[in-house]
């Protein structure tokens, strides 16, 4: 029988493919090989053996096997894991394990050089230049003809006319870009007792070199980034691998501070702003087990980690861990089974953790350490709510009486404010006085947002955009229009006019465009050249700034609006993240938080800081209802740029939709988001117990179901988004 094997490809297929191996071709599973399909070559990964199902006149050989190291067999078993869990095809996942190409490649070589052995023919006289080039050589590593030669002082005419009379000899090494190694061994800080508890436990699960799955609860400011060091330290000592997965790109910078200080080095990043030679050097050095510590955002998850011994997920509750486009997926949950298929521990870290991880710990699925107090004995911020109906700003302003007063005193203290507004631009919406119509993106069922700094009306969600308007395009009205609500530039504006003296700066995605951009921010605030900082969510969660007393939240209600879920879970993780920047460093911090409803659980929660009643409320509203951490949701999104088509599929979907007791199928409805970047949207909503797995169940259903080209259909096992 003909040897063969069947290669899955990183391409949105359903299956691998059968392929014969050539006689003498040496092939195992985890091989990238380099296949035919159709009239071109593409490159794939050997998943096993062959199925049989191919006729052999039908079948065509591996072309070659590449040199890179083989994929392993628990990162294989993630792909598919990962593919069955989503119900997507196996190789779109495996094209994320597979997001580098060139790293498969053979690794450029280079000529070195070094001394020869002596011979009879060797010519005993030897030149100034030429003692100096077998100086450098003595006792030393083979070099480059350039650095040899510029390391002696001479031209790399002479290295190779020594060679020529056989005074050095040649050999090809490999090009391999060095990684700073972080030292395991590296002195940390002192931790406070309760730290060093915390660190104990999850240095003993690192050292198990077993699966196991940590919450590391703690308030904010308690140090747990320290505690999870410890924890990295232990697995470096062990010589193996860390991941530590981050959620937002501003937060990198300080930690990337603090973790070199801790360790000497630098971890190696992973993100979309590298260049494609630091991913192809980065992706082989980590597969080489050259790297010692990645830090990243969720895509580094599926990197080729050689001996992975820990997983860290920073901030584990963040929605941005969630993936909502192409293959859907949570890296907090994908990162648990990525730790249990490695057999490595993983470390949940958070102030406000997620329901589910909660729920996780008490089942007693998940371990637990727990920090109740900020290191160094500071206190807490205390926490106001301000009654917008009670005091509210003047007409056309967005600070309300007692937060101008608040940030008066904090600035003639010389201490820092923070003014917290989840919403990017000048203004939300922008109507014509004369019609009442808004100005709305021509792709999506969304305003457009003025951004006045920049001048441009931008959607927030495809990234159209277009001049100012001066014209309704409705009514034919001039200059008729009107920003209606807060962003954070009307905010500034607004700061500017009440304390001209102020220095201030916007801390968005919008004014700080990359890495970079966001550290020098992140500096300028530590040194204290910043009075007022004005951001969104990428202020609110992570960052150290000492001289931070006062936090102002303009509207704290913007995130409960909508029925989302976890609209009141997102509300207090956010908002209870954001006070935590106030008095970090020994001094009193206030927040004040300013609502039209302080009634609202949330703001009562926050007010009293009880966050543990706040998430029993939560929990026992969804066990009533049967939703996640205590049911299973899963959502489909049908989209297409016909809405008479997309609404044929759904009829067909509706008419062959699950029919079980325990679940329930709520739909077709027109998605929140109608409209999106051209596409007509439905929705439907899979709502099932705890127990069961609706991935049979949407299997069954789906497969039914027979798509036209122009109509996508997406599903999310575990939605975070309604939209």
């Amino acid at each position: 029988m003909e040897n063969t094997i069947k290669v899955l490809l990183p391409l949105p297929l359903g299956d691998a493919y059968d392929y014969r191996v050539p006689e003498g071709m040496a092939v195992m599973p985890g091989h990238f090989v380099v296949v035919p399909l159709g009239k071109r070559e593409t490159v794939g990964v050997v998943w096993g053996d062959g199925t049989g199902d191919v006729a052999p006149e039908k079948l065509r050989d591996v072309i070659a096997v590449l040199p890179a190291l083989p994929m392993a067999d628990a990162m294989r078993r993630f792909v598919d894991w990962v593919s069955a869990y989503t119900l997507m095809p196996a190789g779109a996942v495996l094209r994320m394990a597979m997001s580098v190409p060139s790293a498969l490649e053979a690794p450029k070589t280079e000529l070195v050089y070094r001394p020869a052995a002596p011979t009879e023919d060797t010519p005993l006289k030897l030149t100034a230049a030429r003692r100096r080039v077998l100086e450098q050589l003595k006792d030393g590593p083979a070099m480059a003809a350039a650095e040899l030669a510029h390391l002696a002082g001479v031209g790399t005419s002479v290295v190779k006319s020594m060679a020529s009379l056989g005074l050095l000899e040649t050999a090809e090494r490999t090009v391999r870009r060095s990684f700073p190694r972080p030292d395991g061994l590296h002195q940390g800080p002192t931790l406070s007792p309760a730290q060093r508890i915390a660190a104990d436990g999850l240095v003993a699960k690192v050292k198990a070199h077993a699966f196991s799955a940590t919450l590391l609860d703690g308030v904010p400011g308690a140090g747990k980034t320290e505690v999870y060091f410890e924890a990295i330290a232990a697995c470096l000592a062990a010589g193996r691998q860390v991941l530590v997965l981050l959620p937002e790109i501003a937060l990198t910078a300080q930690w990337l501070k603090r973790f070199e200080d801790r360790f000497g080095a630098l971890p190696s990043p992973w993100h979309s702003g590298l260049t494609a030679l630091d991913r192809r050097e980065t992706w082989r050095a980590i597969a080489e087990g050259r790297v010692g510590v990645v830090v990243g955002a969720r895509s580094a998850l599926f990197l080729p980690f050689a001996n992975l011994g820990l997983i860290v997920v920073d901030e584990e509750h963040d929605s941005s861990f969630k993936q909502d486009e192409g293959v859907v997926y949570n890296a907090r949950d994908m990162a648990v089974v990525r730790a249990r298929l490695d057999s490595a521990p993983v470390v949940l870290a958070s102030a406000t953790p997620s329901l589910e991880s909660v729920v996780n710990v008490r089942s007693g699925r998940y371990g637990e350490v727990h920090l109740p107090g900020r290191h160094g004995g500071a206190q807490l911020a205390t926490l106001s709510a301000i009654d917008l109906r009670r005091t509210p700003p003047p007409r056309g302003r967005w600070l309300s009486p007692p937060v101008v007063e608040a940030m008066k005193a904090t600035l003639a203290a010389g201490e820092q404010t923070l003014l917290f507004l989840n919403r990017r631009g000048y203004a939300p919406i922008t109507l014509c006085r004369a019609c009442g119509s808004g100005l709305e993106c021509p792709q999506c069922s969304a305003w457009l947002v003025e951004h006045r700094f920049r001048r441009t009306l931008v959607c927030h969600h495809c990234g159209y955009s277009e001049p100012p308007a001066h014209t309704c395009r409705h009514c034919g009205a001039v200059d008729q229009f009107v920003a209606c609500g807060p962003g954070v530039e009307r905010l500034a504006e607004e700061a500017t006019e009440l304390f001209p003296e102020a220095r201030l700066e916007l801390f968005t995605s919008d004014s700080l465009m990359n890495r970079d951009e966001a550290s020098a921010a992140v500096d300028r605030m530590e040194k204290g050249e910043i009075d007022i900082l004005i951001g969104t969510q990428m202020a609110a969660k992570g960052h150290h700034f000492p001289n931070l007393t006062l936090v102002a939240v303009i509207d704290a209600d913007l995130g409960l609006n909508g029925g989302d879920l976890r609209a009141a879970e997102r509300t207090f993780q956010l908002l209870y993240q954001v006070a935590g920047r106030a008095g970090r460093d020994g001094r009193p911090g206030r927040a004040l938080i300013q609502t039209h409803n302080p009634e609202h659980p949330v703001m009562q929660a926050l007010v009293s800081g009880d966050r543990d009643r706040f998430v029993d409320v939560e929990l026992q509203d969804r066990a009533l209802a049967g939703m996640p951490p205590y049911g299973r949701l899963a959502s489909l999104i049908i989209s297409g740029p016909d809405p008479a088509a997309v609404d044929n599929v759904c009829a067909a979907l509706a008419r062959h939709a699950p029919q079980q007791e325990g679940v329930t199928v709520l739909g077709p409805s027109v998605a929140p988001m109608a409209l999106l970047r051209g596409r007509h949207r439905r929705r439907f909503l899979l709502k099932a117990g705890r127990d069961t797995a609706v991935q049979p169940l949407l299997h069954a259903w789906l497969e039914r179901i027979g798509l036209p080209g122009s109509v996508r259909l997406q599903v999310d096992v575990d939605p975070y988004s309604f939209l």
